[in-house]
This record gives C-alpha cells, structure tokens and sequence, in this order.
C-alpha cells in the first residue's frame, strides 16, 4: 500500500465506483477503498435478511415466514434507472451492462384524491386515461405532440415559446392545462420534487418529458429498468470495470487520517501505511468537516405478501405522490419491486417509501404513502442527513459526493458524476471518454 496513486477513492458507493471506472479507463493509477467489508456504501443491497434486522438494531431473527434469508437483496436507497438516462448510458459506453441482468418497471402510477392511476404517458394511453375529462385529454394529446416535436434548433417546432424565456406555466397556460394535469405531468413525466420549476424557462421541463417518453418507448411498459439482485450490482459492475484497467480494491480498510501538506492532500493513511495521492475523491462520511447538511431524507422499506392494490398487481411499479395532492412541498416516492428480481424470498414484495423531510414527524409525513401498502409484515424506517461539499477541490483537490437525494432515478447522480469529473481535469465530461478498449479476460473468455 506504500505506493503513490494519481487518484485514491474512499467509499464504494455508485458515484464513487463509477468516478474510478472513469479515471481507470482514462489510464489513471487507482486505489480504491472502503472501511466497510462490503460493497456499496449508502447504495448496497443489504444481505442476507438477518444482516437488514441487524442494522435497524431489530431484535430476534427474521421470522421463518420471510423464507430464507440469502434470497434477500435489499437496497437501502430506493432508486430505478431511465431507459434512456444518463446512467443505462455509461453503463452501456463501458459494457458493464454484461455483468447485469436488467428488467423493465411494470408501470407508473400517480395518486390523485386518495386514489391512484396509471401515468399516461401516450397518446393512446392518455386518451383512455380515467385522470382527465373528455375535453382535457384533447388538450393534453396537442401538448404531448408539441413536446415530441419540439426542437430548439427549429423556431418552426416551437409555435411562439422560446424555450430560454417562456415558464413552463406559461406553456401550461398556452395548452389550457388543468391543476391535476399540470401535477402529473410536472412530477410523474418531468419528475421535479417540488413546485420550483413552473416560473423557470420550460427547456429543462421539455427535455426531462422528453427523456421519459423516449425511455418509454425504449421497452413500453414503463420508463423505468431495474437490476436483478438489487442496486448493490451497479456498484460492483463499475468497480470490476476499474479492476480491469489495473485499480485496486482494498475493503474492511480503517481509514486513520487523510494525510494535507500546504492545504492539499497527498495520501491517505490507514492501518499505519501511508498511500499517497495526487487527487481525491470520497463519500462525505469520510470528511464530515468539510460538507454541509442540505435536508433529511425519510426512506421506509416495507416487506408485503402481496402488491399494491389497484397496480393490476404488478410485480414491480412507482407511485408518484405529487406534494400538491397531500400539502407538501416535495413528492413522496413509492418504488416496489418483488421476488421476481431476486431481491425477495418467493411470494414477497418489497417496497420502498421516500420523501423528504419537512417536520419533526417524518413518520406521519409518509402516512398518505403507507396507507396504500397495507398490510406490511415488516418496515424499517431510515431518516438519513444529507450532505454537500462546501470545499470544491480546487485548492485540496479532494473531491466529494453529494448523498443520494429522495429521487427515485439516477439522474441526479449522473449529474453530480459529471460536475466531480470537470473539478477534477478541468474539461467537460464526454461519454466517449469512458469508452472501454480493454476485455475482461473472465467474463469475455467465457462468452466466446
């Protein structure tokens, strides 16, 4: 471990694991480690089901009704991939999708009164759609076909919007939009949290509903895709891409002291070895005095014999709380997956609330979510700080990830990926970059 490294990473979460792909694939010497004896960090699957009771500090054992306790991969971040995002994207450039089995979200719902429906998100499903009356759905059809069509190269697509000026409640209006309509297509298409994005020019808007419907077109069911065994796999995919081009993997490593000369760092210290380093890049449990809290986020997960009603009892779905249907500020988050990804023993269903906090009772915050699980054999309930950077880097070159938010796709997270990848080199991230020209003499040999 004496060794010098241009870049040490301290974590093995998805940002991190995904960031030592990269600078291995660019030829930088890495070395990566995690004080944990597993892969993951904040975004692992927990298994088997006894290693889950033993980290919400439940006493006993699982009871024998929840199978055995190796068939459970579950996720302690709650998130899907876009079909069409940022991340099915690296993870396709690097082919590491050869280590993943992926399958497709059975469908979409949106809550409205108590009730929920699935998001129409076709012309075909929006006209049968029960969330809107005959006249709506006419209108809502034209605005659908004005976002397909819509190109910021093209004045003739836009019909008088000018996507760097015009709100997006001012294209709202054009289309006579009402209140519902405009609740589900801001939150369960263009997936904002909040209410913010109406008074902001409507480009980012147009654009996120259009990555939905293209991701949705990509596979039909739903927009979402979903790996076999848990989130946990995406991780360990990326960190065998950058096992492959010579980064080293150290787990269950103490991490004792990041060592600084003249306000920069150059190593990091663990079991009484020094690594050095040129550059830097952690999770912010590594370096709490230099981030900042941002909010909390609430996660439930709830272990089910069966799915959610009114989902045609789908094996997998996402339910969309718009803040606006439960007096909120930010969404609640419904992902639930089953058995059928392997994440759950046979017959069980797991799914996961999210939300951000508000109050000083987040338990009741997510009420209007738990109320459409009922009956849940098992919950537990997870009320996490987050945290971002106040050091950029510039002068430490030490590099730090934002925890993961309360959305329920990667997005955000590609993005904080690519904002560390310009703090580091300088230059904006470019896909291609991450292009791998190496093969994996394991996994390749054998599918000759």
């Amino acid at each position: 471990m004496n060794e010098e490294y241009d870049v040490i990473v301290l974590g093995t979460g998805l940002t991190e694991c995904i960031l030592s792909g990269i600078m291995s694939v660019k030829g930088k010497k890495v070395l990566h480690m995690d004080r944990n004896s597993y892969y993951g960090a904040e975004s692992a699957s927990i298994t088997p089901l006894e290693d889950l009771y033993k980290r919400f500090s439940l006493p006993g054992a699982p009871p024998e009704s929840m199978g055995k306790g190796r068939d459970w991969n579950v996720d302690l971040i709650p998130k899907f991939l876009m079909a069409n995002g940022q991340l099915v994207r690296m993870l396709l450039i690097t082919q590491v999708t050869r280590y993943l089995d992926f399958k497709v979200i059975e469908g979409s719902f949106v809550y409205k009164k108590g009730s929920i429906y699935k998001v129409p998100s076709t012309e075909t499903e929006a006209l049968a759609s029960s969330l809107m009356g005959l006249f709506e759905k006419r209108r809502f059809r034209k605005f659908l076909v004005f976002v397909a069509n819509f190109d910021e190269n093209d004045p003739k697509t836009m019909e008088g919007v000018d996507p760097n000026k015009t709100t997006m409640r001012d294209v709202f209006k054009k289309f006579d939009l009402g209140q519902d309509v405009i609740d589900f297509t801001g939150h369960s298409l263009a997936l904002y949290r909040t209410d913010e994005y109406l008074d902001l020019p409507c480009m980012d808007s147009l654009n996120r509903i259009k990555l939905y419907s293209e991701s949705l077109a990509r596979y039909g069911k739903s927009p979402y895709l979903y790996p076999l065994y848990g989130l946990g796999e995406l991780p360990q995919g990326f960190a065998r891409l950058s096992a492959i081009y010579g980064g080293t993997y150290m787990l269950n490593k103490p991490i004792e002291e990041i060592v600084m000369e003249d306000g920069k760092v150059v190593g990091v210290k663990s079991e009484g070895e020094i690594a050095r380093c040129k550059q830097l890049i952690c999770d912010p449990s590594y370096l709490m005095d230099r981030t900042t809290k941002v909010g909390q986020v609430i996660r439930v997960i709830c272990i089910m014999s069966h799915p959610i009603k009114n989902t045609s009892d789908a094996n997998s779905c996402q339910i969309i709380i718009p803040q606006n249907q439960v007096n909120r500020k930010h969404d609640i988050y419904v992902c639930m997956i089953s058995y059928t990804h392997n994440v759950a023993a046979q017959g069980k269903y797991v799914a996961i609330v999210s939300t951000t906090v508000e109050t000083d009772n987040p338990e009741m915050e997510v009420k209007p979510a738990m109320d459409l699980l009922e009956p849940v054999e098992q919950k537990f309930v997870s009320i996490s700080d987050q945290y971002a950077p106040t050091d950029m880097g510039a002068e430490s070159q030490i590099f730090m990830s934002r925890t993961y938010d309360a959305t329920t796709h990667f997005e955000t997270t590609c993005d904080d990926i690519k904002d560390i990848y310009k703090r580091m080199t300088g230059t904006e991230f470019d896909f291609a970059e991450m292009e791998r020209k190496k093969n994996d003499i394991f996994g390749d040999a054998a599918d000759q």
